[in-house]
């Protein structure tokens, strides 16, 4: 007679400093201290990027609270009957768990260089506050700052050129990728009662969206001692992020949980979903595609690779692959 298979034991715990793995420390006036990471500049002026497929230059979004966004253009442009085709535009949020990175982060840069000369499109990053020193919803209120800044530059004759020559506001796009695609969200709930017109929100895209909750998933379980997000630092970032007093369970982290925007779920354009098994924050995600489609959303997912969070910013053929993604979406 077969034994019955005993339950695959989960793993235990290690002590792993969140701090050190995030490479932060905190400061007694509630700041961090952040490691620097590989910054890039803009190529400012066209002659600057001779042979390159995109061009980028920096914008002010709100200089009271140091905002600003990073915006690239394909320098080789599609045409239609000998007249320049007007791009779609990619709003896009950067990774870095809400306290880490910036729009000029070499990798995200590069990332969004190759967004715009590949799809192409015109790729409107954007520097949002880190928390602890601006908590959520300061990334929020940037975002929806940053939309109604396109509506400004679609209804003004002398606003920004490269978005008056090439951009199509009729095709926008929400964007991001880690915490990026948790604003992503919230900023498309945001937008379903905002009046942008003639700016259209036609779509999102959320790669591997961030989001927690008080109970522990199995993926979370399965992985606690993850290389890129053990639990421990989960649990650091959204103490760091959430507004003081607040767990876990906050609408801002726990979508399962919606409050503010619970009506406009059903209002959101198609959207895209991404995640890896190997993603600690998989089953969430999963979760949160769920409820979507529970709501009437028009869903593209894409499940089904092997791979960790972040994967596609650190291997260049899921990074390929999403690239693909992209294209075949908008």
């Amino acid at each position: 007679m077969a034994s019955a298979k005993s339950p695959k034991q989960e793993p235990e715990e290690r002590l792993i400093d969140p701090y050190q793995h995030l490479r932060i420390s905190l400061n007694p006036d509630g700041t961090l201290t952040r490691s620097e990471f590989p910054r890039a500049p803009s190529t400012s002026q066209d002659e600057f990027a001779q042979g390159e497929p995109h061009v980028s230059k920096d914008v002010t979004l709100n200089a009271g609270n140091k905002t600003w966004m990073r915006i690239f253009r394909p320098t080789k442009l599609p045409s239609n009957d000998k007249n320049i085709a007007k791009l779609p535009i990619i709003l896009y949020f950067h990774p870095g768990a809400f306290i880490l990175h910036n729009a000029d982060t070499m990798l995200f840069h590069e990332s969004c260089g190759r967004y715009s000369s590949e799809v192409p499109s015109i790729v409107i990053s954007v520097d949002y506050r880190l928390a602890p020193e601006n908590r959520l919803p300061a990334a929020y209120e940037d975002a929806k700052e940053a939309l109604f800044w396109i509506k400004k530059q679609a209804m003004d004759p002398n606003g920004d050129q490269w978005l008056r020559d090439y951009a199509d506001f009729s095709r926008c796009h929400i964007m991001g990728c880690d915490c990026g695609a948790n604003i992503a969200y919230r900023t498309g709930l945001a937008a379903m009662e905002l009046n942008l017109e003639p700016v259209k929100i036609v779509a999102l895209i959320l790669n591997q969206p961030i989001f927690g909750g008080m109970e522990s998933t199995k993926s979370e379980r399965r992985l606690v001692n993850d290389d890129m997000i053990p639990k421990s630092a989960i649990e650091l970032v959204w103490e760091l992020t959430l507004p003081v007093g607040s767990n876990r369970d906050h609408e801002y982290s726990n979508p399962m949980l919606e409050k503010t925007y619970q009506k406009n779920i059903r209002l959101l354009p198609r959207t895209l979903i991404r995640g890896f098994s190997g993603d600690a924050i998989y089953d969430r995600q999963m979760e949160f595609m769920k409820m979507l489609m529970q709501n009437g959303v028009q869903i593209t997912a894409h499940f089904g690779e092997i791979g960790f969070h972040l994967a596609d910013v650190f291997d260049a053929k899921r990074h390929l692959a999403l690239i693909k993604y992209l294209k075949d979406f908008i």
